[in-house]
């Protein structure tokens, strides 16, 4: 007879566990990548990593550690959701992004002084600092949150969601004096009481809480006046309670579950927005690198100008034609055009090792990259035309089509549902509480017992019988209520969360005025970049027209070297302006598609595939 109530209870525990759920291992994610993807080497020609724009926009995609922390944004949602539907509160999401290192920002383009440019002196070169002192290393922190550092209130609790089943098997030994013998028969009771007990609890969406319970006691006792020695007691009941004001429905209580499928959706918003981030961050680079390497090849033009020279005077001295003055005019322009040669190669390595970082895993860890030279494949073209469309198309594009923008709507809409819990609170508790148990008894006769005994002689049997037949049915219905007389708490938590949304609100708006901020300043830099452009040209054919002119009349004696110098100053620095213009207007026009919300779709970027970080292998080049 003892072991069968157990076996009973056992058997409640394994069928609600299958029915209601089941147990195992919590969701796992794969474990974090480290090495550098194989399109790194596939690049690798003749230990240099040569490399087109979208070449460079594959390595980030697979490689950048800022996009790879934001894959994990994505799991880190399902998360909150798998939380939220078991009952649970949030514990929210980390809207913080990286930007992509500013780098060196490209040519050095200085313009000559009025008094080089006015004949009195020559135009010396600048000795840059390194890229640290220049702050084109860090990753500046964007946080994307509109809601501010301090969280709502959780507002009133939510059922557990996810059935819970409960089991206690005990056994006690109580030995207890008595006063008298006539109620029990014995001077010293002794009693042992096996308890093996099971339940199940399991909330709901409208805000009920119901308790089954299946309790079973096993007594034996050294009554000599109790009709039972030894009898088992069992009961069957459910409990259960229903809010009627505080915490009452099903759209109330299921919030946190509205509010996680948002950041669902949110976590897609910021792992694309970081994206595009990197994106334009990688373009921008890249764009400064080709400038870099164009302007490298101009510097060492100038320097074959400068040494030419002074190969010319260094003749016309040895004939006595010319002052030795102008040797030392000559050398001086050699030293110092191989100055900015040294500037120009030093600012293109900075940016190479900067680009690096941001395209692999290991960064300089890996020998292969660390020691190869990146040669850009593509080069810094301007089109003939514009196809801009009207401020007022692109800023409404802009508006609807930008992820964060889209992503502060649901912080917002998230804020806007939290609310509800915080109005739950400012009402009173008012519950509907109701029970319903059968219960059983049976045991053997006392064969001390003299005063007779109910005719519940049996086993565990007899018991589940009489549970089952409702021989000995307990129920009740009731209402309990609490009314606080003045609820302040709740009163001021509701009263900071409706200003909290008014301020996110206020946020969304600034975000907006930005974002239109952003494209008429993308669409002036173009503006700007273009004329800067066709200026620089312009001036750069000049230029080359007056040093020819010159060095023509400094092959018949009608001029001097200082003259000369001046105008390959003029024509190099000419030069390097052109690079800088055809510079500038691929960054704004990076900049204009950042500002649209449309550079990965420029850049025919599938989100799926970054979101997997594995796209199609590198083509062989022919």
């Amino acid at each position: 007879m003892f072991y069968k109530p157990v076996r009973a209870s056992l058997a409640l525990l394994l069928s609600t566990g299958l029915v209601f759920g089941q147990t195992g291992m919590p969701p796992t994610t794969a474990s974090a990548r480290t090495e550098n993807s194989a399109r790194v080497h596939e690049l690798m020609r003749a230990g240099n990593l040569y490399l087109s724009l979208a070449d460079a926009l594959s390595l980030a995609i697979e490689n950048n550690l800022d996009i790879e922390l934001q894959r994990y944004l994505l799991p880190v949602a399902n998360a909150e959701l798998l939380r939220a539907q078991g009952g649970g509160t949030l514990r929210g999401l980390n809207f913080t992004l990286a930007e992509v290192p500013v780098g060196t920002g490209g040519p050095i383009s200085s313009l000559p002084t009025n008094a080089a440019a006015a004949g009195r002196a020559t135009a010396g070169s600048s000795v840059t600092t390194n890229a640290l002192g220049l702050n084109a290393l860090g990753e500046p922190q964007v946080n994307e949150s509109i809601q501010g550092s301090i969280a709502q209130t959780n507002g009133s609790a939510v059922p557990v969601y996810d059935p819970a089943i409960t089991g206690q098997l005990n056994f006690t030994h109580q030995t207890t004096p008595e006063i008298s013998t006539n109620t029990t028969g014995s001077a010293t009771l002794v009693t042992g009481t096996t308890l093996f007990n099971a339940g199940l609890q399991q909330g709901f969406a409208s805000g009920a809480q119901v308790n089954l319970n299946f309790n079973n006691a096993h007594t034996s006792i050294n009554s000599l006046t109790s009709g039972f020695n030894p009898y088992t007691s069992s009961a069957l009941g459910v409990t259960a309670t229903q809010p009627l004001m505080r915490g009452f429905g099903a759209n109330l209580n299921r919030r946190f579950i509205r509010i996680a499928g948002n950041e669902q959706k949110i976590t897609s918003l910021l792992f694309q927005q970081q994206l595009i981030v990197t994106v334009y961050g990688v373009i921008r680079l890249y764009t400064d690198l080709v400038a870099l390497t164009e302007d490298e090849k101009v510097k060492q033009e100038t320097v074959s100008l400068a040494e030419k020279l002074l190969s010319d005077v260094k003749a016309q001295v040895e004939e006595g034609t010319l002052a030795q003055v102008e040797m030392t005019r000559a050398n001086a322009q050699v030293f110092s055009t191989r100055q900015d040669l040294i500037n120009a190669r030093g600012l293109r390595e900075e940016q190479e090792a900067i680009f690096k970082n941001v395209i692999t895993r290991r960064g300089n860890e890996d020998p292969e990259v660390a020691n190869a030279r990146i040669i850009p494949t593509d080069t810094l073209t301007i089109p003939a035309t514009d196809d801009i469309r009207p401020m007022q198309e692109l800023t409404a594009e802009a508006l609807s089509h930008r992820p964060d923008l889209g992503q502060a709507r649901l912080q917002i809409d998230n804020s806007r549902i939290g609310l509800q819990g915080a109005r739950s609170l400012t009402k009173p508790q008012l519950d509907l509480v109701g029970i319903m148990q059968n219960s059983g008894l049976a045991g053997q006769s006392n064969p001390f017992n003299t005063l007779g005994a109910p005719a519940l002689a049996g086993g565990y049997g007899s018991v589940l019988e009489q549970i089952l037949s409702r021989n000995y049915p307990t129920y009740g219905v009731g209402v309990q209520m609490t009314l606080p007389i003045h609820n302040r708490i709740a009163e001021a938590d509701l009263a900071r969360d409706e200003i909290q949304v008014k301020q996110a609100e206020i946020r969304l708006r600034q975000l907006q005025n930005q974002a239109r901020l952003e494209v008429e300043d993308a669409l002036i830099a173009m503006r700007r970049a273009r004329a800067s452009y066709e200026a620089a040209s312009e001036a750069r054919r000049l230029q080359e027209e007056s040093l020819s002119a010159e060095q023509a009349k400094f092959e018949v004696g009608s001029s001097t070297s200082f003259f000369v110098i001046q105008y390959e100053s003029l024509l190099a620095q000419a030069r390097s302006t052109e690079v800088a213009a055809r510079s500038s207007y691929g960054k704004a026009k990076a900049a204009l598609q950042r500002a649209m919300g449309t550079i990965l779709e420029e850049n025919h970027i599938s989100f799926e595939a970054a979101v997997k970080g594995s796209l199609p292998p590198v083509a062989p080049k022919r």
